[in-house]
């Protein structure tokens, strides 16, 4: 019997340079010249290739490989590419990239409902040697919990801050269900007392619940058991119904979760009176309170 112990091995990489010749015709006759025409290039008059610019954008934002390392690790293997050289490609990719990235937006933002956050990154402050704290707002399209093939999509926006006209700029021709956080700055895009209003907020529940498990981690609370339990009464039924059609689903929820949550907010209500104002656990109930209405809006919607 053969042995079927191996091991599994890789060699250098390797780069090559492609050469397109085009033969140069004339005719003696009418005295012109023919010759076909070059092919495109991802950069006019760049020498980069689409798969070598493809490695090079991969490696520094999907692997967090910054330009001089890059140059470096080329270096290694005999080809000279200064990080200057480096970071025009990576601009004139961007510039090329744009139709694309629009692309996306329009399908993202075409949805019924998405999911936003926003997460810090650290930017460079050329000169200076030091960085400030951008941030990458993330609007996400995935219906297929829903039972919908539409394809999931994500775009990404960036700002210099925080500052909540970003989000109302990017989302200002959205009109549908937004789930986020508790950010001042999306709260600025709902407005509940108007049934006409293009945006309507959905709360999330897992922000709720990562209170709850906090707590519940560092002091072994039986508060915070109690409301991971009943939350977690909320989720089950979740992922019975996840995929199956839009009007099934929202019958569930309005027969199984519909009751459990009008027992889980007079809990809430009737907890929170014994508890100290200044508690971690209060202020876990009263996040929850505070965004009931739009908490519950999965109850009712074909979420």
């Amino acid at each position: 019997m053969a042995d079927q112990n191996g091991i599994v091995e890789t060699g250098p990489s390797h780069f090559k340079v492609i050469r397109h010749v085009r033969p140069k015709l004339s005719c003696p006759k009418c005295q012109t010249i023919a010759q076909a025409e070059a092919p495109s290039r991802p950069i006019a008059r760049g020498l980069a290739g689409p798969g070598l610019l493809a490695h090079v954008l991969v490696s520094k934002y999907c692997d967090h490989l910054p330009l001089y390392r890059q140059s470096q690790i080329y270096a290694r293997e005999g080809i000279d590419l200064e990080r200057s050289t480096l970071a025009d490609w990576v601009g004139s990719a961007s510039a090329l990239l744009e139709p694309l990235v629009a692309a996306i937006s329009r399908h993202v933002l075409g949805a019924d409902k998405l999911h936003a956050d926003d997460t810090p990154v650290p930017v460079l402050c050329p000169g200076r040697g030091t960085t400030r704290q951008g941030r990458l707002w993330t609007y996400v399209r995935d219906d297929r919990a829903a039972g919908i093939e539409m394809p999931p999509a994500v775009w990404f926006a960036y700002s210099p801050d925080r500052k909540g006209e970003h989000p109302r700029r990017h989302l200002r021709d959205f009109k549908g269900i937004l789930q986020a956080d508790g950010y001042a700055g999306f709260d600025r895009l709902y407005n509940e007392s108007d049934p006409h209003h293009p945006i309507k907020e959905a709360a999330c529940w897992a922000h709720v619940r990562r209170k709850f498990y906090d707590i519940q981690v560092a002091t072994d609370s039986p508060i915070a058991s109690e409301a991971l339990e009943r939350i977690g009464e909320l989720y089950a039924i979740e992922a019975q119904i996840r995929g199956q059609p839009a009007e099934l689903r929202r019958q569930v929820r309005e027969a199984r979760a519909g009751p459990l949550l009008e027992a889980l907010h007079r809990w809430l209500i009737a907890t929170v009176k014994q508890l100290s104002k200044k508690s971690d656990l209060a202020g876990a109930i009263h996040y929850a309170l505070a965004r009931w209405k739009a908490l519950i809006r999965v109850s009712r919607q074909l979420l």
